[in-house]
């Protein structure tokens, strides 16, 4: 099962197993991550999700569709690396992914 790092933006690290085919989003929640509020439950309506991806992960990811991307329009501190971890699915390929919370999802 894939392993997700999850810093929080005062630099505590929380390591979580996701299994393959769950967003990213889900995973935190149902391993209690602190900061993912995820409003919505994954529908990318809310991008109270948001996380930065660690710069040496963006390739390995989809890029970011228009709704997403249009949904980050309401995320604080967005930056290159934003994602909404509702919009990424966890495979194997992702075992290791580390992302960073960013200081508050509102």
């Amino acid at each position: 099962m894939p392993s997700v790092h999850f810093i929080t933006h005062q630099g505590n690290e929380s390591i979580v197993e996701i299994p393959a085919g769950w967003s990213l989003m889900e995973g935190a929640v149902k391993n209690g991550v602190p900061g993912i509020l995820a409003d919505c439950g994954g529908a990318c309506t809310c991008a109270t999700c948001h996380v930065y991806v660690g710069e040496e992960w963006l390739a390995a990811l989809p890029p970011r569709d228009d709704t997403e991307t249009d949904m980050l329009e309401f995320a604080i501190d967005v930056r290159e690396s934003s994602r909404l971890s509702c919009q990424i699915t966890i495979s194997e390929a992702l075992d290791g992914l580390t992302v960073t919370l960013p200081q508050s999802q509102i």
